[in-house]
């Protein structure tokens, strides 16, 4: 019967799989956007003193996204056993081994940061300078990579390019949060709620949510193709050749993959030069050195990890900066937690859990300080300003974003199987929510004590920090960075400093001061603030790390390999890579130290630039079988030159605002163009050829018993533990060259 048919349901494996991402999906889209399309309503509630919209937009939904992930891989695995009649897939000796070996190396690792930091704290409280402080936290922290750099140099390429496909989920997952968090989220996540307010959680909602899409549409395919980098894949996947009027003959697979790298290095520069921004700005505030030489000091760290070790030395480095920054952000909330007693929580350390009353205290005071004349007009911390259709907008370009950035992705290249690639995606967002879920009670406690303490107090008793980050501009008062009283009594044009109340409109802290400045505003030890600037330069240099491989694997990978000189050695390839690893590195310095007015702002354009550029393209490439190479191209470039256009016309053409939709959201615009260019000229050309039909199939299908390797992959394993033995899972010849080169250099 013709019912019959259509409610038939499929049972194979990839229909089962199928089903489970849209099932996902469809849970993952009514959280992201049904809590917070209610927030005025759910905020008349409170929970443990918590307006309840604010806190499931800070709290519940991220939390929500990791159990998504959690029950995903629960079913998914549930579905792979039965392929393997209910046998779980082994694990290689060889990563169970490392797995352990790495735990005891990062366990007395952290134990002995610890021990140093305390150490400082006993040499505080016994007179030592705070410079000196500072100085030995950087210099103990740019010591500590540089070594991991040199014991962990490697020549082998599948080392270099992608650690040797072994990393173990839990620590590919502090891995990429550490590579995730950079600078901005560390440095500026607290600065933009403080500033933001509600409107600020699309930054948290939209990052978070993102590792769903990894999980469940891009990550696991990538990590079974077996590529080295994100333009291999497209490439790969998007094989196909035209005939010009004149007759020659055109290889498209080399179009797409130009495309994929220049929209690699179009969301990833200015990314990096952000990275070594927020470097030369921590180096020089707690060394006290100029902000230009801080910049290449800084870039002295970055460089021995991704130079001498690539993807190998940059991975086990990242773990230990995620160690630093975690503690290092971490600590001063649980200090400013155990403060408060606001009839809700009393010296409560869970820090999350904690500033339900200081969210109470911030509107109270916000209507007093209207009410004495400190402020005019003050705009509400808990509630929106923003139009939903902005928070939404935004919330979808940085998930979508996040799915689709070279540098993130890349990550999970490197673990040892699909199935491993998905538990570090999952491992990651846990290792995240860490930072993000201590972000808003950050924000929070920082806002109260500035709102207390600091407006309304005469000119003459302002405190220290704002002289001290006047000094490098990241505080004003009556819009100039003063550095003493009398220059705030200048900037305020009194006649003396007792009079005159500071008022909510003469201070303005940069968002980038707010998480290096809180300890000093809260009045906690010097020693807290050099632990939290040692954190954002490991934020800053680890996010540098995978950003400065991801630009130079391309290019050497990419496009001198198998554009240019598809011949050449893998000592050459190795070489280039390296000598495009140090001129990326001075570029982006020479760039960050001439501190461009929109470095920092373009930041946050990778976003849409990345989704707008890769995401039709990997998403239609894996989920849907027609898509081919001229679809993809077309794809490519009206998704991305859409975006790009309407990033370029209204930051500097004069362009009104399409519907109001600010420029940071423009992949609402180029994502939707680009989809529908894909499949509409894929639709109107020949479907690909049958081998990359053959290739898509097997990255759907599971056939493996074990770990989920190519059959290259397996020859690797075999040799070094004589153990293993799996069955393969066919790929293209390209990639399966590349993975051949890789591991037949173990013999060089």
């Amino acid at each position: 019967m013709l019912g019959e048919k259509y409610l038939k349901l499929d049972m194979s494996y990839w229909g089962r799989s199928q089903r489970l991402v849209i099932q996902i999906l469809c849970i993952w889209a009514l959280a992201a956007y049904g809590l917070p399309a209610l927030v005025l309503e759910t905020n008349k509630m409170k929970y443990l003193g918590f307006p309840l919209g604010y806190y499931n937009c800070a709290q519940v939904i991220p939390m929500f996204f990791g159990f998504l992930l959690l029950v995903f891989n629960g079913v998914q695995e549930g579905i792979e056993a039965d392929q393997t009649d209910g046998k779980p897939a082994p694990e290689a000796a060889s990563s169970s081994a490392l797995n352990a070996m790495l735990a005891k190396v990062y366990v007395a690792y952290t134990g002995g940061f610890v021990f140093f930091v305390l150490f400082l704290g006993f040499l505080e409280a016994v007179g030592v300078p705070d410079q000196a402080i500072g100085i030995l936290f950087v210099i103990f922290t740019l010591g500590m990579y540089a070594a991991i750099g040199i014991a962990s140099r490697t020549s082998k390429s599948d080392d270099f390019y992608v650690a040797g496909r072994n990393v173990p989920p839990i620590f590919n997952g502090m891995a990429t949060a550490a590579d995730w968090m950079s600078g901005a989220s560390f440095v500026g996540m607290a600065g933009t709620l403080y500033a933001l307010g509600y409107d600020g959680l699309a930054y948290i909602i939209g990052w978070t949510g993102g590792y769903v899409l990894v999980s469940t549409v891009i990550a696991p395919y990538l990590r079974r193709f077996g590529s080295f980098t994100v333009p291999e894949f497209i490439a790969s996947r998007y094989q196909s050749t035209v005939q010009l009027p004149g007759g020659k003959v055109v290889e498209l697979s080399g179009v797409s993959r130009f495309l994929a790298t220049i929209v690699l290095l179009s969301c990833s520069f200015t990314y990096l030069t952000a990275q070594v921004y927020s470097t030369g700005v921590i180096v020089s505030r707690f060394i006290g050195i100029q902000f230009e030489v801080a910049v290449f000091s800084g870039l002295i760290g970055v460089l021995f990890c991704s130079l001498l070790g690539g993807m190998r030395a940059v991975t086990y480095t990242q773990v230990a900066q995620y160690v630093i920054l975690i503690i290092a952000y971490t600590v001063p909330a649980i200090c400013m937690s155990t403060t408060q007693d606001d009839g809700f929580n009393k010296n409560n350390p869970v820090e999350f859990l904690a500033y339900g009353g200081t969210l109470q205290a911030i509107t109270l005071r916000e209507k007093e300080m209207v009410l004495l004349g400190l402020a005019s007009k003050v705009t509400p911390y808990l509630e929106p300003k923003w139009r939903r259709v902005d928070f939404f907008a935004l919330t979808f370009c940085l998930m979508v974003g996040t799915a689709s950035l070279p540098h993130v992705l890349m990550r999970y290249f490197t673990t040892p199987s699909v199935r491993s690639a998905r538990r570090s995606v999952t491992w990651s967002l846990g290792f995240i929510l860490v930072l993000y879920m201590t972000a808003p009670a950050y924000a929070a406690f920082a806002k109260l004590e500035v709102y207390t303490n600091v407006i309304g107090t005469p000119l003459s008793v302002l405190p220290k920090w704002i002289f001290t980050y006047g000094k490098i501009g990241l505080t004003t008062v009556c819009g100039k960075a003063v550095t003493s009283v009398n220059e705030a009594i200048e900037a305020c044009a009194q006649a003396s400093s007792g009079d005159y109340l500071l008022k909510l409109k003469d201070l303005k802290i940069s968002k980038d001061a707010m998480v290096i400045a809180t300890p000093e505003i809260a009045g906690l030890p010097y020693t807290i603030a050099g632990l939290v600037s040692a954190g954002g330069l490991a934020a800053s240099l680890s996010t540098a790390d995978g950003l400065l491989l991801a630009i130079s694997n391309a290019l050497s990978h990419d496009i001198y390999f198998r554009l240019i000189d598809n011949k050449a050695s893998i000592q050459k390839r190795l070489m280039i890579s390296r000598v495009l690893l140090v001129v990326i590195a001075l570029i982006s310095a020479g760039t960050a130290a001439s501190r461009p007015a929109d470095i920092l702002s373009m930041v946050a354009w990778a976003f849409s630039l990345a989704a707008s550029g890769n995401f039709p393209a990997l998403c239609l490439g894996i989920w849907w079988r027609r898509a081919n190479a001229q679809g993809a191209i077309a794809g490519q470039i009206c998704g991305w030159g859409l975006t790009l256009a309407y990033l370029l016309g209204t930051r500097y053409g004069g362009w009104a605002l399409w519907g109001g939709i600010s420029n940071v959201a423009a992949a609402v615009f180029g994502l939707p163009v680009g989809f529908a260019a894909n499949i509409i000229v894929s639709l109107l050309t020949p479907p690909p050829p049958d081998e990359v039909l053959a290739m898509v199939d097997s990255l759907r299908d599971f056939k493996v018993t074990g770990e989920d390797l190519t059959a290259e992959e397996l020859e690797d394993i075999k040799e070094k533990e004589e153990a293993l033995a799996r069955t393969q899972v066919p790929q293209v010849s390209n990639t399966a060259e590349a993975t051949a080169v890789a591991t037949a250099e173990e013999s060089i």
